[in-house]
């Protein structure tokens, strides 16, 4: 008993020491919405599943959109870092509402076939090239909000995807200069209409992936100096709590630094721009019988490091 209880309050201890200091450590830029405020405001999750520091309060000057704020660089980054360090009150994390860190961004970028182990799974060669396509920005929605079904697909199916968000504007930009690009890291569920990619529009994959509500996004853009490797994270899918995809982002066929050098020669990236790296193995489509997302079920999309983002189906 007395060593149950000793465990008890060393432990209590432990995460009391931790708590402060867990900011620190990791700069989670979030975009919100709460009772009290009107309209969208930038804050920082105060670790994985913390409250939300409201970054417009600290500092009235700073743009109310993560898009703005990306696009001025080290001079916002810098007033978030003094945000970070300083001890301002926490909205707890029941009293907001999140947002996708990034909305309305000029393009979303998407990257077909990227895992091997995926390749694998549909028993087809590994790229030697990148596969791309795209979702409208449109299809963007909050971390916690609901994925719509459509009435014009009956074979609605889920991927994990790590996000890459583009923090600086270039055009043919090499490998080796990608990750001086880079914002950071989030989330996505690339939520997919199997019959319209497989079979519809002439196997163009635009439409299948692009209904509204199909790009859940967060929760928190995480910076890319506070993601130790973004190419070795544990990635996940539950559905209903049944894990349904699990790997790593070791698996991918093409790293961000390839990915940005390689679309980069095609189109021109701002800040905000999203780019989806691919998805694991596990998706319904490929498992015997095919399953796919009905009414009523809950997918839970998780990154080491990066969080979790929960999205009923509707």
């Amino acid at each position: 008993m007395l060593v149950s209880g000793r465990r008890r309050l060393l432990t209590a201890l432990l995460q009391a020491q931790k708590w402060p200091f867990q900011p620190s450590r990791d700069m989670r830029l979030v975009q919100f919405q709460a009772p009290h405020l009107v309209g969208p405001h930038l804050g920082l999750e105060t670790g994985n599943g913390g409250g939300v520091i409201n970054l417009n309060a600290f500092d009235p000057t700073l743009p109310k959109t993560m898009t703005q704020f990306l696009e001025q660089g080290e001079a916002t980054l810098s007033v978030a870092r003094r945000a970070l360090a300083a001890q301002l009150p926490v909205l707890p994390r029941s009293e907001v509402t999140f947002l996708a860190p990034v909305t309305r961004p000029d393009k979303v970028v998407c990257v077909g076939m990227n895992y091997v182990d995926h390749c694998k799974e549909q028993n087809v060669p590994v790229p030697k090239e990148p596969i791309i396509f795209s979702k409208f920005a449109s299809s963007i929605v909050g971390p916690y909000d609901e994925v719509v079904l459509p009435p014009e697909s009956q074979e609605v199916d889920w991927e994990v995807e790590l996000a890459v968000v583009i923090g600086k504007k270039g055009k043919h930009i090499k490998a080796t200069d990608a990750m001086a690009h880079v914002a950071g890291f989030t989330v996505a569920h690339d939520v997919s209409a199997r019959d319209w990619l497989m079979r519809r529009n002439g196997k163009q994959w635009l439409l299948g992936k692009t209904f509204d509500t199909f790009c859940p996004l967060g929760p928190a853009l995480v910076t890319k100096d506070s993601v130790a490797d973004p190419h070795n994270l544990k990635i996940c899918c539950r559905v209903n709590g049944e894990v349904v995809q699990s790997s790593n982002t070791n698996q991918m066929v093409f790293k961000t630094e390839d990915l940005i050098a390689w679309v980069s020669q095609f189109v021109t990236f701002y800040p905000g721009d999203v780019i989806l790296t691919g998805t694991p193995p596990g998706v319904g489509v490929f498992r015997k019988p095919p399953v796919f997302l009905k009414k009523g079920d809950e997918v839970q999309c998780e990154i080491e490091e990066l969080g979790v983002i929960i999205n009923k189906v509707v």
